[in-house]
């Protein structure tokens, strides 16, 4: 049986005179795994805040089942900022587990529990937000741009976990790979209106390609009835008569119809600056900060129509490579060497500093007024239509953007340099799935040499053609194809210990009586395993000089974080057991 959780009846609500949805109706039932897509500025946060209880609407109905319970994780994640990071998660609610919580933060790369929150960095915080949306016990779980500042590991074990995850899920994400294989319906908001497809994202573009066909022929329809009606009409018709005064209203209802949205393919030719033959150089380059190594003797020769992807664990030193190779930063050895010719676009990680007062026409301006394409000569303003900026947009305050949009202006402005090198940062963060196509389709055409840091799997699989994978030994490997060839050669290479292992025996219908104890007595475990480590550390501390101790405790610390990797793929096999259990007296009850 299915149960409804949430239902919408005819919401409207503005922002800044805006409409941000305009009398739309819709449902969230349990099981649900939708996604709320959009263009940046439509109002997908909004919504969510909305479903959340965190901001009000103007008009319409929102019925709740009772007691629903909901967890939230937004974009901009609040905490308090001297509590440490492990006690901001257990506070939520007492029946989550000291070791459930760190299992969850060690598969996001947290591993510090004990750190206090203003410590950390913007990414850090969003990953701890993360997992604690995610222990948060709930019915309805609300995920605002979840993979943003997970690396690529992280990205595929949240996926398995949200495959598994038995509650209802809502969430924006402009991340194709994971609308792909996560969601089963898609909710797109377009002119303030909600458009509902019960599909995953390759299916939503088919229908949605089907009902834009269907929108136009009923435009057409439209516009030729209204043809004929303008005709009548200018002829001086009296409404004396019932009939004549009913045309006359129903012309007037044809006329005040909304066009539909076209969706243009909006293409865009690459713009660059000419670039000679010596490009990028770089030699044996190494890099450490203190005593943490990043990497080394890592040399390269950038090629002029180079497509590259890097990739790694987050902290390993991908964004640092990208500014040594600008020559923003300096390598501890090696050296890099330019081309006359190079002219570098770099677009970052974050939103540059802008002038929240200043036009988004100026700001752009302030890079070129006018761009030569291979179409022809676009001015500023056109260029900004482009990149779905329209008229009354352009001459809006930066400051009334939604984050989205500043990052999309941010882009057109390093587009509009004319660069010859492209470094593009985590260019997929917060950016709509629409702008990335235009993005895509730039870099198809763009005469010169790409490098981008990016954990947006397909966006490497388009672009690239070439990868440079950090290593956990400190180099740089270079792997020629993109992300998918990747990790079908990493399966390949994995495949025959799979073959070795034993057949995992199926899912037992209940949990053993020695299965529950060892559930129960995981988070004990974990604990004198996570002492012992502290232990290490602190004698790692204090016999700095003595090599050999040192070798010692460090191969003591590398066994115990084995074991406690191992205790962790145990209880997640023991927990999804569990909830299996769960699922199926569920489903019996029901």
């Amino acid at each position: 049986m299915i149960y409804m959780l949430l239902s919408v009846e005819h919401l409207t609500k503005h922002q800044n005179i805006k409409p941000i949805v305009k009398d739309v109706s819709f449902a969230i039932e349990d099981h649900d795994k939708i996604a709320l897509i959009g263009v940046n500025g439509t109002g997908k946060t909004t919504l969510l805040r909305i479903i959340a209880g965190l901001e009000t609407y103007e008009e319409g109905n929102m019925i709740r089942k009772n007691n629903l319970r909901i967890s939230y994780l937004p974009q901009d994640p609040v905490f308090d900022e001297e509590d440490t990071i492990l006690h901001q998660i257990l506070c939520m609610d007492k029946d989550i587990k000291e070791f459930e919580a760190k299992a969850i933060l060690g598969k996001l790369g947290i591993y510090d529990t004990a750190r206090i929150v203003k410590h950390l960095s913007g990414g850090q915080r969003k990953r701890v937000a993360l997992a604690r949306a995610l222990l948060q016990p709930c019915d309805l779980l609300l995920l605002d741009e979840p993979t943003n500042h997970l690396d690529n590991d992280m990205i595929e074990w949240l996926e398995k976990y949200l495959l598994r995850y038995s509650h209802a899920i809502f969430m924006v994400t402009h991340d194709r790979y994971f609308l792909e294989r996560i969601c089963d319906k898609m909710m797109e908001i377009n002119q303030a209106n909600i458009y509902t497809y019960e599909a995953n994202y390759s299916q939503y573009l088919e229908l949605k390609a089907q009902r834009e066909e269907i929108a136009q022929a009923n435009e057409r329809k439209r516009q030729n009835i209204l043809r004929t009606e303008l005709a009548w009409m200018r002829a001086g018709v009296q409404a004396r008569g019932t009939k004549s005064k009913e045309r006359i209203e129903r012309f007037h209802k044809l006329n005040a119809i909304e066009k539909p949205n076209e969706q243009e393919n909006i293409k865009l030719d690459a713009i660059s600056s000419r670039l000679g033959k010596k490009i990028i150089e770089c030699e044996n380059l190494s890099k450490a900060y203190g005593e943490h190594l990043l990497f080394h003797d890592f040399s390269y020769h950038l090629q002029r129509n180079d497509r590259i992807g890097i990739l790694g664990a987050n902290g390993c030193g991908k964004t640092t490579l990208l500014r040594i190779l600008a020559k923003e930063l300096a390598p501890d050895s090696g050296e890099v060497v330019h081309g006359d010719t190079v002219r570098i676009g770099f677009f970052k990680q974050g939103h540059e500093e802008m002038d929240m007062s200043m036009r988004v026409l100026d700001y752009i301006q302030e890079s070129s007024n006018a761009i030569t394409t291979m179409e022809g000569t676009y001015t500023a303003s056109q260029m900004l239509e482009r990149f779905l900026f329209d008229a009354k947009a352009q001459y809006m305050p930066i400051g009334r953007l939604s984050g989205g949009e500043r990052r999309r202006l941010y882009l057109l402005k390093v587009l509009m340099q004319a660069p010859n090198i492209l470094f593009l940062d985590e260019p997929t963060n917060d950016l709509d799935i629409q702008t990335l196509q235009i993005l895509e389709d730039y870099l198809d055409t763009f005469n010169g040499a790409l490098i981008t840091v990016s954990h947006d799997r397909y966006f490497l699989d388009r672009i690239c053609d070439k990868l440079f994978v950090f290593n956990s030994d400190k180099t740089i490997q270079q792997f020629l194809g993109g992300y998918s060839a990747l990790m079908e050669l990493g399966e390949k290479n994995t495949a025959v210990d799979k073959n070795e292992k034993a057949v995992k025996p199926k899912v037992s219908p209940r949990l053993s009586s020695k299965e529950k104890q060892e559930l129960e007595m995981m988070d004990e475990h974990m604990e004198k395993l996570q002492k012992q480590i502290e232990a290490i550390d602190e004698q790692m501390e204090m016999d700095t000089q003595d090599f050999v101790k040192l070798q010692s405790l460090s191969e003591q610390r590398e066994a115990l974080e084995t074991k406690i990797e191992e205790l962790m793929e145990r209880w997640e096999y023991l927990s999804e057991k569990q909830q299996a259990i769960e699922d199926l007296k569920k489903g019996k009850s029901r």
